[in-house]
C-alpha cells in the first residue's frame, strides 16, 4: 500500500474524517519520516513537536465529540521559514534573525491553524528568500529528493523538497520570482502562485518583522501533491485581511470549464529572449501533443504580450527595488554609483540590477503604467483563451552552485552558458502581470529529473488555472514519488 505520507492531502483528510487514522497518529508518522529522511535532505529546519502534538490531540478530541475544526482538521503541515509562527523561531535563513521568535502568527499561518492544520515545522529558504537555490549560513543547503547533488530550487526550496519526500502533507511558501513554482517544478509537485493581493502577506519576512505594508509582486502560495490540494488550500488562505474585511469580500469565480476538451488553450513553450533547454522542452511539447490527442485545441502561436524581452525589462525594474530595499545606506550608495557610472550600452547582470534597483519614483510610475498596459493585453488575450501554458524556467534542477552571486553565476542551456537570472524570466512574465499560475508536473527529462509547466489563468481566476492543472493529470504527468522517499 502507498505510504500515507505520499498521498494527496485531500485523501488524508478523507481518512481523518472517516476515522481511518487519527491526527496524532498521522503527525507521528510524518515526524518519523522527518527523522529518517530529513538528515539527507535538510528540508525541515525547525520543529515544534510539542506544539504540534497538542494541536493533533486537540483535533482528535474535537472529532471524538463530533466537532469540526475546519477544512484542514488534523492535517500535518509545514510552512516556509519566512513566515512568522508564534513562539517558534522564524529566521528567513538570515543570521541576523537566527534567534527571532515572533509573538504572533503570520495572517496566512493563522488561517491554516484556524482551519485545523497541525503545523509542526519550518522549511528552509535562502537568506531573505533571495535566491533560486536554497542554502543559507544558518541551516546550510537543502537537497533535491530526486538527486541530492542538485538544487531543489528556491526560494521555497525546503517547502517543495519536504512535500515531494513526504515529510509534510502540504506547505505554504512565498513567490516573487517563481519561488513556489521553480521548486515545485524541480521537485515534481504542485504549486499555486495566486493572483496578487488575495492572500494577506502580513507576517512574511522580508520586509522586516512587523512590516504592515503590502509588497508589490509578492504572494504567498501553497505547495502540495495534487491540484485538488491546491484548490482546498486556496479556499482556506484567500480573502481580505481584517482591515479590508470591514467592507470587502472575495468571491473568486468558478473554473471557466469543467471538461479538459472544453479548455481554450494557448502554449508559449520557448522564446529567443530566454531559450528553454531541449531536455525541458521535450516534456512541454509532449504535454501539448497529449492535449491535442485528447481533443483539446492548442494554439502555439498566440501571445499575450508583444515581447518577452520587454516584459522582463519591465519586471526587473519593478522587482529589484523590492529585493534591494533592505540594503544598508552604504550598499545602496554602491548600487547607485554602479548604475550612474556604467556606460549606457552596458547590459551586464550587475549593471542591469543596479539600474533597476535605483530608479526614481517618476521612472517607477512610467514602468507601472507600462505594466498596466501589458495587463490590459493579457485581459484581451483571455477573452479568446482560458489558460496559457508556458515553462516554469529554462532548465530542470541543476547541480548545486554556491559560488558567486545572482549576477555572476550562470546556468547551462543546450550546452551554452546563460545568465543565472534567466531562471526568473518565465516566472516574471506572470508575476509582473499579477496573474495566477498553477505549476503542475508533466514528465521528466532523459536524466529522470522532474519538469513542471505553468498553467496561467486570467486575473482573479485562480480556480481556472488550478482546475486545468488538475485536468492535465488526466492525460500527462501528475505527482510522482522521488527515489529517496
Amino acid at each position: 500500500m502507498t505510504d500515507p505520507a505520499l498521498r494527496p492531502a485531500v485523501h488524508l483528510l478523507a481518512d481523518l474524517a472517516r476515522g481511518k487514522v487519527g491526527a496524532r497518529e498521522l503527525l507521528e508518522h510524518h515526524l518519523r519520516r522527518v527523522e529518517r529522511l530529513n538528515p539527507a535532505l535538510n528540508a525541515v529546519v525547525t520543529l515544534d513537536v510539542d506544539g504540534a502534538r497538542r494541536a493533533a490531540d486537540a483535533a482528535d478530541a474535537a472529532r471524538a465529540r463530533g466537532a469540526s475544526l475546519g477544512a484542514l482538521h488534523g492535517l500535518p503541515m509545514t510552512v516556509k521559514d519566512t513566515l512568522e509562527t508564534a513562539g517558534v523561531r522564524t529566521t528567513a535563513g538570515a543570521p541576523v534573525l537566527a534567534d527571532h521568535v515572533p509573538a504572533r502568527d503570520a495572517t496566512a499561518v493563522a488561517r491554516l491553524r484556524a482551519a485545523g492544520a497541525v503545523i509542526f515545522g519550518k522549511t528552509n529558504t535562502p537568506p531573505f528568500a533571495a535566491d533560486v537555490q536554497t542554502f543559507n549560513p544558518v541551516f546550510g543547503a537543502t537537497r533535491n529528493p530526486w538527486d541530492p547533488a542538485r538544487t531543489c530550487g528556491g526560494s521555497s526550496g525546503g517547502s517543495a523538497a519536504a512535500v515531494a519526500a513526504g515529510l509534510a502533507a502540504a506547505d505554504l511558501g512565498s513567490d516573487i520570482g517563481g519561488s513556489v513554482r521553480t521548486p515545485a517544478g524541480f521537485c515534481g509537485v504542485y504549486a499555486l502562485k495566486p493572483t496578487h493581493g488575495i492572500v494577506p502577506l502580513r507576517g512574511h519576512i522580508p520586509g522586516p518583522p512587523g512590516t504592515l505594508a503590502e509588497v508589490d509582486l509578492a504572494v504567498l502560495g501553497p505547495i502540495a501533491r495534487s491540484a485538488d490540494d491546491l484548490s482546498l488550500l486556496l479556499d482556506v488562505l484567500a480573502g481580505p485581511d481584517d482591515a479590508h474585511a470591514t467592507a470587502w469580500r472575495l468571491a473568486l469565480p468558478p473554473p471557466r470549464q469543467a471538461a479538459l476538451r472544453d479548455y481554450r488553450v494557448a502554449a508559449w513553450l520557448d522564446d529567443p529572449a530566454c531559450p528553454v533547454d531541449a531536455g525541458v522542452r521535450a516534456p512541454l511539447e509532449a504535454t501539448v501533443a497529449a492535449l491535442r490527442a485528447a481533443g483539446v485545441a492548442v494554439d502555439t502561436g498566440a501571445r499575450p504580450v508583444p515581447s518577452l524581452a520587454r516584459v522582463h525589462e519591465c519586471y526587473e525594474r519593478l522587482l529589484w527595488p523590492i529585493m534591494t530595499s533592505g540594503l544598508s545606506p552604504d550598499e545602496a550608495a554602491g548600487l547607485a554609483a554602479l548604475a550612474d557610472g556604467a556606460p549606457p550600452g552596458d547590459a551586464s547582470g550587475p549593471v542591469r540590477v543596479a539600474r533597476a534597483a535605483t530608479i526614481r519614483q517618476r521612472e517607477w510610475l512610467a514602468i507601472h503604467e507600462e505594466r498596466e498596459r501589458l495587463r490590459a493585453g493579457w485581459a484581451d488575450f483571455f477573452r479568446d483563451f482560458d489558460v496559457l501554458l508556458c515553462p516554469v524556467g529554462p532548465v530542470a534542477a541543476f547541480p548545486h552552485d554556491h559560488d558567486g552571486t545572482l549576477v555572476t553565476r550562470t546556468i547551462t542551456v543546450d550546452g551554452r552558458p546563460r545568465d543565472y537570472l534567466d531562471l526568473i524570466v518565465w516566472a516574471g512574465l506572470v508575476t509582473m502581470a499579477l496573474l495566477p499560475a498553477a505549476c503542475a508536473p508533466v514528465g521528466r527529462t532523459r536524466d529522470g529529473l522532474p519538469v513542471g509547466i505553468q498553467v496561467v489563468g486570467p486575473y482573479l481566476e485562480d480556480r481556472t488555472a488550478v482546475r486545468c492543472a488538475r485536468r492535465l493529470a488526466e492525460v500527462i504527468g501528475g505527482d510522482e514519488t522521488p527515489p529517496s522517499a
